[in-house]
């Protein structure tokens, strides 16, 4: 694809729970490297957008392109194009019975077909990376939530994916594990690695993201710079979000 093509590419997107209508005409795109965070309070919409992302929820209508390709509804090409959006979770969804490991190689040996030795040896790279490599024999019940979720990093980052999304993240951890995972997030970010995050880490955003994307009532609101966003936010929305946090 020309570098001109979007990562990411939502159109139109519409989504609706019910009565409850949660996306509401999205458009948006993320361009190759670029660090996105959405930020918005809580019913906003924030989580249903980064799921329609790799088709965890399905839409009611528009385009969600990956890398110039739509995403397809179903079936294998479907899959295909999953396996190039790594996705991490409040909850760290690790399989209880698999070490560390085991759960960051059974993607690339089932998925991708990667050899063993090779799919070993790109885990314990990873499982450097996130700073957990000593923990490689243990199961999940044994880490701490922080060594878990960068665990969940490593276990996303194994599909060596296109693209990284992230579904508030740090929300179940316990503050003082927040930063060693948001230190993980803030390194791919320095690598490149093109980013959408959902977050209520105000600071991670200042600090990683190139773009700040306010949600409200299912649809965007803004899309600025960080810099922009805090400190001379446009809408009144964004306005009364901010005093509420940023006074606390």
């Amino acid at each position: 694809m020309s570098d001109t093509t979007p990562m990411v590419r939502m159109a139109g997107v519409d989504k609706h729970f019910g009565e409850l209508h949660v996306l509401r005409d999205i458009n948006l795109e993320v361009t190759q490297g670029q660090v996105v965070v959405v930020l918005g309070p809580s019913g906003s919409g924030k989580s249903t957008l980064c799921r329609t992302i790799n088709r965890l929820e399905p839409i009611d209508s528009g385009v969600i392109e990956i890398d110039g390709k739509t995403l397809p509804a179903e079936g294998k090409e479907l899959a295909r194009l999953r396996a190039d959006v790594g996705m991490v979770f409040q909850s760290f969804n690790l399989f209880a019975h698999k070490t560390i490991l085991e759960n960051v190689t059974l993607a690339p040996l089932k998925v991708r077909r990667t050899a063993k030795a090779a799919a070993e040896k790109d885990g314990i790279a990873l499982l450097e990376r996130v700073g957990i490599a000593n923990q490689r024999d243990k199961y999940p019940a044994q880490l701490s939530g922080g060594q878990q979720q960068r665990a969940a990093i490593a276990r996303a980052l194994a599909m060596k994916p296109k693209v990284m999304l992230f579904d508030e993240p740090t929300s179940a951890l316990d503050p003082e594990m927040v930063n060693e995972v948001l230190d993980v997030m803030t390194g791919l970010a320095k690598e490149g690695m093109t980013m959408l995050v959902v977050t209520h880490e105000m600071g991670f955003a200042r600090r990683a993201a190139n773009r700040v994307v306010f949600m409200a009532d299912g649809e965007i609101v803004e899309d600025s710079v960080p810099d922009t966003f805090f400190t001379a936010p446009r809408s009144n929305r964004a306005k009364d979000f901010l005093g509420k946090i940023l006074t606390h």
